[in-house]
């Protein structure tokens, strides 16, 4: 077996390709037999870059360290979900407010949680970098366990925020994750090992909510022998924090006990190998291609986090005002709908594609996809404003597009791979994807908020048939389809084999 790539002429490295991209007929294949090594698609004799023999390229991928960094990804959506379920009658009761004022406090404390993150994330990849893997996501599950724990027993709206704050300072879990992941797998497994990841991060979701809202205010929800402890009377939210709190205790014992180190540090006295003096973050910026991945990875996150914000809200709108009008029921039997489906994408359909189209196939296949998903929602709200037959035709047409819409999904995976292959070196990995987490979660302090006030503008004046934010959204997607013409070939992530 041989495995085909086409040279650059101009640079002299050899970048992967296949029968789907377009080449040069004046650069002829260099064949690299078995024995040969080659590493996310070059060929060249950096000694700063260890390339993986055609052995470790189909090295499997190690299960028990899988299962555990994604049982521990799970941790900060669980943690983050957890409270939405009780946050505003938290507020209400705890702060003595008008009902009318609680949305402020609500926006505030999560924006305020979101900004810690951001300013945190890189000092955290660079621990990470620098003091190895394993700690940081220990000492990071730890925080946000204890943290999560105590914003449970807030008396005040200050101490709510300052818990949730403390639980946003411990924001190395998820970016220690993805690096880890990256390191466990090979150019041929990453794709299999992300899709896990994706689908453990679609699991906290889901178990959030669940555990937040089925255990908060046990006395009066559950009854029975919580009405006679006083402790859960007066702190009514703690035993849906404490629930949280030990699972992240756990997630952070068993990666303590059993998750292996995985960067590598050079042995003292041992002068075999040189090792890569670390870059600043501005050195990694600069870095050819990281700031085009880099960009495209916000833009795709801020489609799904502006998505995200407004569908609760556009679901529950009255049809003449540009919504669906749904009940909390029909909501939540969408939600698990959106979710089911996005697992099948993931887990089933994304890393087939990937091996078979390469990374940038499938993101330039979502750029595509993303305003026709956009344009479908005003088209089915006309289906309810028409009304008569038009109704069946709703129930028929709008589940079927948000399953099948819900494959843009696999972008948010494929973005991820792409940074991975844009790293200069492994040991840049952490500092990366902490410089990628800091640019979502600004995006995500200020979107929601952003977002859902186009809609409420657009629903509330009927601009454009309440229709505002659906042009905008299919406006701001559309220069992706432009900016993925960019993507460079080293994030592409395609890989031929020859028999």
């Amino acid at each position: 077996m041989s495995l085909s790539l086409k040279g650059d002429s101009s640079n002299g490295a050899a970048t992967e390709s296949t029968p789907l991209l377009g080449s040069s007929a004046d650069d002829p294949p260099i064949s690299i037999n078995e024995g040969e090594i080659i590493s996310h698609g070059k060929a060249d004799d950096d000694e700063d870059n260890p390339k993986p023999s055609n052995h470790e390229e189909d090295k499997p991928l190690p299960k028990l360290q899988i299962f555990l960094l994604c049982y521990a990804r799970m941790i900060e959506p669980i943690a983050f979900f957890g409270i939405f379920p009780f946050i505003n009658e938290m507020i209400w009761r705890t702060g003595d407010l008008d009902k009318a004022d609680v949305g402020f406090y609500s926006g505030l404390i999560e924006s305020l949680f979101s900004l810690t993150q951001m300013l945190l994330m890189i000092s955290w990849g660079r621990a990470a970098d620098r003091i190895g893997r394993k700690p940081v996501l220990v000492f990071s599950l730890a925080g946000v366990s204890i943290a999560t724990a105590t914003f449970g027993l807030s008396r005040a709206i200050w101490q709510m925020v300052l818990f949730r704050c403390c639980a946003g300072v411990f924001a190395g879990t998820i970016v220690t994750i993805r690096t880890m992941l990256s390191e466990h797998s090979t150019p041929k497994t990453q794709a299999r090992a992300f899709s896990f990841f994706a689908f453990a991060g679609n699991v906290g979701i889901f178990l959030g909510p669940l555990i937040g809202g089925g255990l908060a205010d046990p006395s009066n929800q559950i009854g029975g022998f919580f009405k006679n402890i006083q402790f859960v009377r007066d702190y009514p939210y703690a035993l849906s924090t404490f629930a949280t709190g030990i699972i992240g205790a756990s997630a952070a014992i068993a990666c303590a006990l059993f998750i292996k180190e995985t960067l590598e540090k050079k042995v003292k006295g041992d002068n075999t190998t040189s090792s890569p003096t670390p870059m600043t973050t501005w050195e990694l910026l600069k870095t050819p291609g990281v700031g085009v991945v880099l960009t495209l990875y916000g833009h795709v996150m801020l489609l799904g986090l502006a998505y995200t914000a407004v569908c609760p809200v556009f679901w529950f709108t009255p049809p003449h005002l540009g919504g669906y009008g749904f009940t909390p029921l029909q909501i939540s039997m969408f939600l698990g709908g959106i979710g089911i489906s996005q697992a099948i994408w993931l887990l089933l359909a994304f890393p087939p594609l990937q091996r078979r189209f390469g990374t940038g196939m499938i993101l330039r296949g979502c750029y595509i996809a993303w305003p026709i998903f956009f344009v479908a929602a005003p088209v089915c709200n006309l289906f309810l404003r028409w009304g008569g037959k038009w109704e069946i035709a709703f129930w028929i047409v709008a589940p079927t597009l948000q399953i099948g819409g819900s494959g843009v999904s696999m972008a948010f995976t494929g973005v991820q791979l792409a940074l991975n292959d844009i790293a200069p070196n492994h040991k840049t990995l952490g500092t990366l994807n902490a410089i990628a987490l800091t640019l979502v979660s600004g995006i995500r302090t200020v979107g929601p908020a952003f977002f859902t006030s186009i809609f409420a503008a657009g629903a509330k004046t009927q601009f454009m048939n309440g229709y505002l934010i659906w042009v905008v959204l299919v406006l701001i997607a559309l220069p992706g389809t432009l900016g993925i013409r960019w993507l460079p070939k080293k994030a592409e992530g395609r890989i031929v084999q020859e028999e």
